[in-house]
C-alpha cells in the first residue's frame, strides 16, 4: 500500500498523459493498467497498429500503381503477411515501451493490474489497496456491439478492430458493417492488399457527421479504389462458421431483407465507454443515458474522483482525451486550465486523408449563421500533381460579416497535417484574410489552405 496524490485508472492517451502532467507538477502520482505493455486501446490495438498497415499498404499501392510512371520499374513486390503484421508489432513495441520510459523518468509507478474504486480516495488493485486524494477514471473505451443484431465476436471470422488487426491470413472477402472511421481505414488496408471489401452502412452516407460534401467526394474516391457500398442498411444478424460469415441486413427504403456471404465481418459501428469492473454503481457515481461518466470540469458527482477521455461526453479520440489528462492535472495542481472544444481535429487516415475542425456548412445553416466559402481543388496544386496525390479538395468556412474562420474541411494529401495550421488559426480567432496573407512555402500540399482562404476573398490565384 502507497499513498499518493493522484491515482490514474488507464495508461491510454489520457491517462498517460495526464499521469505524466501530474508528476511534471510535483504530485506524487501512479497509473494502473491491466495490460502488459502502457498505452490502451491506441498503442496497443488501435491507433498505432492501424496507422502502421495503413503505411504499408499505401506503399504497396504506389508500387502498383505509380512507380513504374515515375519510371521505377523491376518485379511487382509480394506481400509477405507475417512480416507485414511483425513490423506492426514491432511499430507497437517501440511506442508501449517508451510510455514506460517515460513513466520512469518523471517518477510515475505503473501499478499493473485491473482496478476498482471501494470508495473515494481507494483504489483496489488485486489484493492491495492504494490511497490518494485524487482518483482520475481514464479507462478509455471498447468496441461497440450492433444494436439489435445477432451477432457473436470471436475475433476470427467474425472481429471488431482489435481482430482485424491480427487476422491470420488476408482475406478474399471482408464485409465491414459500419462506414465510420475505423471501418474505412481498416477496409482500405485490406482493400490495398486484395481483398473484396463491402461496406454495410446503416445510414445514407458514410461517416455521419462529417461535411456533407466532403463525405459524398469521399465515398466517390473509395468507390474508384475498389470498395463497395450498400447504404440505409440496418444489419440483423451476422452468423459464423469456422471459415466464413453471413450478414443478414434490411434495406430502410422497401425493407426487403438481403444476405451477404464473406470470409470476414469487421464490426465498426462505434464505441462504448468502458467503465466494466470500477465499481461505479456501487460508488453512486452519476452517469449519462448513453453510460458515460456523467462530470463537471471532469469533476463525477463523488468529490476527489474525476473521468475524462472516452469515458465522459465528446468525441472519442485520443488527442481530446490528451488534452483532458494535462487539464486535469493542471486543475488538481491548483492552476485553470481550458480544453477549446471548438477547435479539437478530427482525422481519417485513408488515401487520400480526410480532416475537419470547426462547424460544417450544414451546422452553420442549421444554426442560422452567414457564411462564405472559400474551395480549392488539388489538381491546382503543383505538389500534389507531381505526387500522383492530386484527389479532393480543401474547403473553408467563413463568418460572411467578419471573416472570423468558422471550420475547415480537408480531403486531400497530408491533410491530417494541413488541418493544424487552420486549428492555430482558430485558436487565436483568425479571420481568412489572415490565414491568406500568410506566406507559405512552394511548392508544397500547404498551399492548398492558403488559396482556399484566398477564396474567401477577391478569390485563389490557381484556381
Amino acid at each position: 500500500m502507497a499513498n499518493y496524490d493522484v491515482i490514474i485508472i488507464g495508461s491510454g492517451p489520457g491517462g498517460y498523459v495526464g499521469a505524466i502532467r501530474c508528476a511534471q507538477l510535483g504530485l506524487k502520482t501512479a497509473c494502473v493498467e491491466g495490460r502488459d505493455t502502457l498505452g490502451g486501446t491506441c498503442l496497443n490495438v488501435g491507433c498505432i497498429p492501424s496507422k502502421a498497415l495503413l503505411h504499408a499498404s499505401h506503399q504497396l499501392h504506389e508500387a502498383e500503381h505509380n512507380f513504374a510512371k515515375m519510371g521505377l520499374t523491376g518485379a511487382a513486390p509480394k506481400v509477405d503477411w507475417k512480416q507485414m503484421l511483425a513490423y506492426k508489432d514491432d511499430v507497437i513495441a517501440q511506442n508501449t515501451k517508451g510510455i514506460e520510459f517515460l513513466f520512469k523518468k518523471n517518477k510515475v509507478d505503473w501499478i499493473k493490474g485491473w482496478a476498482s474504486i471501494p470508495k473515494a480516495g481507494e483504489v483496489k488493485v488485486g489484493d492491495e489497496i492504494h490511497t490518494a486524494k485524487h482518483i482520475v477514471i481514464a479507462s478509455g473505451s471498447e468496441p461497440a456491439t450492433i444494436p439489435g443484431a445477432e451477432v457473436a465476436i470471436d475475433e476470427k471470422v467474425v472481429v471488431t478492430s482489435t481482430g482485424a488487426l491480427e487476422l491470420n491470413k488476408i482475406p478474399k472477402t471482408m464485409t465491414v458493417v459500419g462506414g465510420g472511421v475505423i471501418g474505412l481505414e481498416l477496409g482500405s488496408v485490406y482493400a490495398r492488399l486484395g481483398t473484396e471489401v463491402t461496406v454495410v452502412e446503416f445510414m445514407d452516407g458514410i461517416t455521419p457527421g462529417m461535411d456533407l460534401e466532403v463525405a459524398k467526394q469521399f465515398q466517390r474516391i473509395l468507390a474508384k479504389q475498389g470498395l463497395k457500398f450498400i447504404m440505409g442498411a440496418a444489419v440483423s444478424k451476422v452468423a459464423a462458421t469456422k471459415t466464413k460469415a453471413k450478414v443478414t441486413y434490411k434495406l430502410r427504403k422497401d425493407d426487403s431483407e438481403h444476405t451477404l456471404d464473406t470470409e470476414v465481418v469487421l464490426v465498426s459501428t462505434g464505441r462504448k465507454p468502458f467503465t466494466e469492473g470500477l465499481g461505479l454503481d456501487a460508488l453512486g457515481i452519476e452517469m449519462t443515458p448513453r453510460g458515460q461518466i456523467a462530470q463537471s470540469s471532469y469533476r463525477t458527482n463523488i468529490p476527489g474522483i474525476y473521468a475524462i477521455g472516452d469515458a465522459i461526453e465528446g468525441p472519442m479520440l485520443a488527442h481530446k482525451a490528451e488534452d483532458e489528462g494535462m487539464a486535469v492535472a493542471e486543475m488538481i495542481a491548483g492552476q485553470k486550465p481550458h480544453v477549446n472544444y471548438g477547435v479539437i481535429p478530427g482525422v481519417i487516415y485513408t488515401h487520400p486523408e480526410v480532416a475537419n475542425v470547426g462547424q460544417t456548412e450544414e451546422q452553420l445553416k442549421e444554426a442560422g449563421v452567414a457564411y462564405k466559402i472559400g474551395k480549392f481543388s488539388f489538381m491546382g496544386n503543383g505538389r500534389a500533381k507531381a505526387n500522383f496525390a492530386a484527389d479532393g479538395f480543401v474547403k473553408l468556412l467563413a463568418d460572411a460579416k467578419t471573416d472570423r474562420i468558422l471550420g475547415a474541411h480537408v480531403i486531400g494529401p497530408m491533410a491530417g497535417d494541413l488541418i493544424h495550421e487552420v486549428c492555430v488559426a482558430m485558436e487565436f480567432g483568425a479571420a481568412a484574410e489572415d490565414l491568406a496573407r500568410t506566406c507559405h512555402a512552394h511548392p508544397t500540399y500547404s498551399e492548398a489552405m492558403r488559396e482556399a482562404a484566398l477564396a474567401c476573398g477577391d478569390g485563389a490565384i490557381h484556381a
